[in-house]
C-alpha cells in the first residue's frame, strides 16, 4: 500500500499540477482578504481585485512581501484570534530583528505533514530510527517540525539535541539509530571524536544522514567540499534539505540526489530576477514563495532572499514536480570583490575543504572606495609548519579567482564568535557593509 506521505499530485503532469495549485491559490487569496489585516491593506492600497488573479502568472500583479514588512507589521500578518494560537515561533534573527510566527493546531498538523512528506521523499518509512540533533526549544520551528513529522510518519525519534559528541555516540551505541539529522559540518566533529576515542563509526548502525542549514552539493549536484569530506570518511547516504521558518515547508532530496523536490500542496514558488520578473527556466534568481494551507500567518509572494534555480525535467524517482537547486547564496550577501561576484557558500566551500582549519568566520566591510572588503578569520587545527596564509590564498585563487585577506585567531575565540549569545545555530558570516534600505 502506498504511503499517504507520497501524494499523487507529485507524480502528475505539469499542467495538472499547475491547475491544482491555482485552485489552492484562489482559496489562499480569499482567506487573506477575509482575515489578514496586512494583506487587506495591501489589496486596498494597490486596488487589487483578487477575483482577477486566476493563474500563477497573474500573481505578478501583486506586490512582493519582504522581511522588512514582517519586522515592521508583524502582528498585522496574524489571521486568527490569539485564542487559536498554540505555539509561538521566532526566526533566528541572523538577518535582523527576529520575526514572530504564531501557529494554530492546524499549522502544526501542516508542519508535521510537510516533514513526513519530505522524509518519505528521502527514503524514510515506518520503522526507521532518527537521531534528531537539533534543538526543540529556544522558539525554534525546525526541531519541532522534524519531531512532529517523524512521529506522524510512524518512524522513531531520539531527541538528543545539538552538540555534545560524547552524548551523540553514547546514544548511537545504546539505541542504534539508522538516520542522523543535523547540520552537516557537525558530522565532521562526530567523526573526529570517534577517531580520537577509537569508536568504530564506520560499522555503526547509521546508514543515512539528512543535512539541514548547510549545503552538501554544488550546482551540478555533485558533493561539495563538505559533502566530499564526510563521504570520504563515512560511507553513508547523504541527503540535503532546504527550508525556512517563513515558508513552513521543506524541499528534500530523494535518493537520486538531483535537487530538493517541491511539494505543490504546500507552496507556490516563483524565481525572480533583478528586474523583479520571472527568470528564464534554469537561470538563477531569488526564491519567492506563497504559502498554501497556513492558518495563522500565511504569506503571499514573500521574498526569501535565497538565490537558486529550478529544474523541471522529471526525476528518476517518478515525481514530476520541479526541483530546487542547492542555494547559491543570499541575495543581500552577494559580494563584489576585486571585480568578481561571490556568494559566501563559495568561500565556505574552500574553507571546509582545508584540513588545517578548525573553525572560521567571514566578515565583509565597505572600504573607503565604497567597494567590498572580505576578511576571513580562521582558527587552526594543530600547528602547521608551513605558511598557512599563503597556502590558503593559493587555494582561494584556484577556486574563486580572488584571495581575501586572512587573519589567524585562537580557535576558542573563533568559536565564541560562531556562537553568540542567544544563537540557535553557528554564525559564520558577518556583513558590516553600509545597508541600502529597500
Amino acid at each position: 500500500m502506498k504511503s499517504p506521505f507520497c501524494p499523487e499530485i507529485e507524480f502528475q503532469e505539469k499542467n495538472i499540477i499547475q491547475k491544482f495549485q491555482e485552485e489552492k491559490m484562489a482559496a489562499a487569496l480569499s482567506y487573506l482578504k477575509s482575515n489578514s489585516p496586512f494583506y487587506q491593506r495591501l489589496f486596498s492600497e494597490n486596488k487589487i481585485d483578487i477575483a482577477k488573479i486566476k493563474t500563477i502568472e497573474d500573481l505578478s500583479h501583486i506586490p512582493f512581501t519582504g522581511k522588512h514588512d514582517l519586522q515592521k507589521f508583524n502582528e498585522d500578518f496574524l489571521c486568527v484570534s490569539k485564542e487559536k494560537i498554540v505555539d509561538y515561533i521566532t526566526t533566528s534573527g541572523t538577518m535582523g530583528d527576529p520575526v514572530t510566527f504564531a501557529c494554530t493546531e492546524a499549522d502544526l498538523e501542516r508542519l508535521a505533514y510537510n516533514e513526513a512528506v519530505s522524509f518519505t521523499c528521502a527514503g524514510l518509512k515506518q520503522g526507521n530510527i532518527v537521531q534528531l540533533m537539533t534543538t526543540l526549544d529556544k522558539r525554534f520551528m525546525a526541531g519541532l517540525a522534524y519531531f512532529l513529522g517523524i512521529r506522524k510518519m510512524g518512524a522513531s525519534v531520539i531527541r538528543v539535541g545539538n552538540g555534545i559528541p560524547e552524548l551523540q555516540w553514547d546514544t548511537i551505541r545504546r539505541l542504534h539509530p539508522d538516520t542522523l539529522m543535523c547540520i552537516p559540518s557537525f558530522i565532521l566533529r562526530l567523526i573526529e571524536y570517534a577517531e580520537t576515542h577509537d569508536i568504530d563509526y564506520k560499522n555503526s548502525s547509521v546508514k543515512r544522514i539528512i543535512g539541514i542549514g548547510e549545503g552538501l552539493r554544488d550546482q551540478n549536484f555533485k558533493l561539495n567540499s563538505l559533502g566530499q569530506k564526510i563521504k570520504e570518511k563515512w560511507d553513508v547516504e547523504l541527503f540535503a534539505t532546504y527550508s525556512s521558518t517563513e515558508m513552513s515547508a521543506t524541499f528534500s532530496e530523494c535518493p537520486y540526489s538531483c535537487g530538493g523536490h517541491h511539494h505543490p500542496e504546500l507552496l507556490i514558488v516563483e524565481i525572480i530576477g533583478e528586474n523583479d520578473e520571472p527568470v528564464p527556466e534554469g537561470e538563477i534568481g531569488e526564491v519567492v514563495i506563497t504559502s498554501l494551507g497556513v492558518e495563522g500567518m500565511p504569506l503571499l509572494r514573500f521574498r526569501t532572499g535565497d538565490m537558486a534555480r529550478i529544474h523541471t525535467e522529471p526525476c528518476k524517482c517518478g515525481r514530476k514536480t520541479f526541483r530546487i537547486s542547492p542555494i547559491v547564496g543570499r541575495k543581500n550577501h552577494m559580494i563584489k570583490y576585486k571585480g568578481t561576484t561571490l556568494y559566501p557558500p563559495a568561500i565556505t566551500d574552500v574553507l571546509n575543504n582545508t584540513n588545517y582549519i578548525e573553525n572560521f568566520y567571514i566578515t565583509v566591510n565597505t572600504n573607503e572606495t565604497e567597494t567590498d572588503d572580505v576578511i576571513i578569520t580562521i582558527g587552526l587545527r594543530g600547528n602547521p609548519t608551513f605558511d598557512v596564509i599563503k597556502d590558503l590564498k593559493d587555494r582561494f585563487r584556484a577556486k574563486i579567482r580572488v584571495a581575501p585577506d586572512i587573519v589567524i585567531a585562537p580557535t576558542e575565540e573563533v568559536r565564541k564568535t560562531n556562537f553568540p549569545a542567544m544563537s540557535r545555530k553557528p554564525v559564520t558570516f558577518f556583513d558590516n557593509r553600509k545597508q541600502i534600505t529597500e
